[in-house]
């Protein structure tokens, strides 16, 4: 799943493609990827005539601020935007398009149909789902290690599982949040109360150097992740404990292992990464 660098990366990557368009039409040929409204023909005479304003994003969510309504889009694990012109080929697993006044159509492409897409009213778009719940905003001037401490420290789960939880702070999966807890030098089973100051300092200034450093090289492409212009990202060449089993640790030599935490495939290194 996109996780908040690629998210990111291809929210820049569709500002300078798709902002300033006008939708001509829309469209739809599988309606259960469209949650809001619950009628896809809603979907798309709504969507008619509406200009992109800008793109945002909120964790793992794109937000395409139109004249009248923000269109949320979730990519889960393989959704992904592409522009083409009108006459092109459509490829298969291309869900929804977007045709543009100016004869080109941005593409909604998933192979495997877990994307969703939310059709709100501007101004209504953090009030109800699918963003209401959303948690701490990483890369926002107000995140902070004390906010970030207050948040988790009285939670009773292991610390990898609660960087994971959305509700908590939003956009980071596991490979993020393998990359944090090392370059933190916290080991992903610590509970949070069990946590000094100064490892939550580590940890904050890990997340943000983290994403930025994604962000700058964009994004991570492990599996299938292209940016909109279907580029891949740099990133994963420069991670230090996720997918490493059996490597020797950066920092001290030590094989990097990796354990399931929370039910999800975690990699450390035991002596950088200490239980106690």
């Amino acid at each position: 799943m996109p996780e908040l660098p690629e998210v990111e990366t291809i929210r820049r990557t569709l500002t300078k493609l798709v902002v300033g368009k006008t939708i001509a039409d829309v469209i739809v040929s599988l309606p259960r990827l469209i949650k809001e409204p619950d009628d896809a023909m809603l979907f798309v005479e709504l969507l008619k005539g509406q200009t992109i304003q800008e793109i945002g994003r909120r964790g793992k969510f794109l937000l395409f601020y139109l004249d009248d309504w923000v269109l949320v889009s979730h990519l889960r694990m393989e959704g992904r935007y592409g522009l083409y012109q009108a006459g092109d080929e459509v490829e298969k697993h291309t869900h929804v398009i977007f045709q543009f006044t100016d004869s080109t159509e941005l593409r909604y492409k998933d192979v495997r149909t877990f994307g969703t897409m939310h059709l709100v009213a501007k101004g209504r778009e953090m009030a109800g789902p699918p963003l209401h719940k959303l948690g701490l905003e990483p890369l926002d001037e107000t995140f902070s290690a004390d906010v970030l401490k207050e948040r988790a420290k009285h939670r009773k789960t292991k610390i990898k599982p609660l960087l994971l939880n959305q509700e908590i702070i939003v956009g980071l999966g596991n490979i993020y949040v393998d990359e944090a807890l090392f370059q933190a030098r916290i080991h992903p089973e610590r509970m949070p109360g069990e946590l000094a100051d100064e490892q939550w300092e580590a940890l904050h200034m890990s997340i943000v150097q983290i994403l930025q450093e994604s962000i700058s090289l964009g994004g991570s492409s492990i599996k299938s992740y292209v940016n909109g212009q279907g580029e891949a990202g740099q990133f994963q060449h420069t991670l230090k404990a996720y997918g490493r089993t059996g490597e020797p640790c950066v920092v001290c030599g030590t094989p990097i292992e990796k354990l399931v935490v929370g039910g999800r495939g975690t990699h450390i290194c035991p002596t950088c990464q200490p239980r106690k």
